[in-house]
């Protein structure tokens, strides 16, 4: 998994990136939780869902939103991330060329980034969103959600009320031709200690489900 630097609007952005060497390959971004809370992209749910589509044969990029790692640059409260975030698709679709579909996903913070993404490329085909933080941040963009995807919560978050997650969801599902798989973890609380196997079962199952003939 080779460390690369891409060129962001606040300077490099560190990053880890696999390529696929298959013809058309798929492309999936992955998004780490919020960087004043300790989140990285070696975050243990990021780093092993990285490599749950390389195993897939993606072509998969993970980076470290502004001022974590060594990305340059100062947390911006969600607008410069989600600028990192664009610009980091960005080089992924540019050495990845006319790919067969493309994935986002997100944990936490890096899931409301992702959605607002979503909104913004076409392109994305399918996301997964990890705890989203539905009482912290405002998804009301999400109208209409462009596509379908996986959302996945903890039974004991104490940082998201199941409630707030279980509305989101709720808004999303009422919208034509679009499919809102939820599932909530029993005993997970917001970092899904001691039940990361389980979520990892969770989103393996959707994407064999999801990319079936692919």
């Amino acid at each position: 998994m080779p460390e690369i630097f891409i060129n962001g609007e606040e300077g490099r952005i560190e990053a880890r990136y696999h390529h696929e060497k298959g013809p058309n390959a798929p492309i999936a971004m992955l998004l780490h939780p919020h960087p004043l809370f300790g989140g990285t992209m070696n975050n243990q749910i990021i780093h092993s869902l990285y490599h749950n589509f390389i195993e897939r044969e993606f072509s998969v990029l993970r980076f470290n939103f502004r001022g974590v790692g060594r990305s340059e640059g100062l947390f911006d409260n969600g607008a410069g991330e989600l600028s990192d975030a664009a610009t980091a698709l960005d080089w992924l679709e540019s050495v990845n060329v006319d790919p067969r579909s493309c994935w986002i996903v997100g944990v936490s913070f890096g899931s409301w980034i992702a959605m607002q993404l979503l909104m913004r490329r076409p392109e994305i085909a399918g996301f997964i969103t990890i705890a989203p933080p539905a009482n912290l941040y405002d998804y009301s963009f999400l109208a209409p959600c462009p596509t379908s995807g996986l959302i996945v919560n903890g039974e004991s978050d104490k940082v998201v009320p199941l409630d707030s997650v279980e509305e989101l969801v709720q808004k999303l599902k009422t919208q034509k031709r679009i499919v809102i798989d939820h599932v909530t973890v029993p005993g997970a609380n917001h970092f899904f200690e001691n039940r990361i196997d389980n979520l990892l079962a969770i989103v393996d199952g959707y994407l064999n489900q999801q990319l079936e003939g692919i």
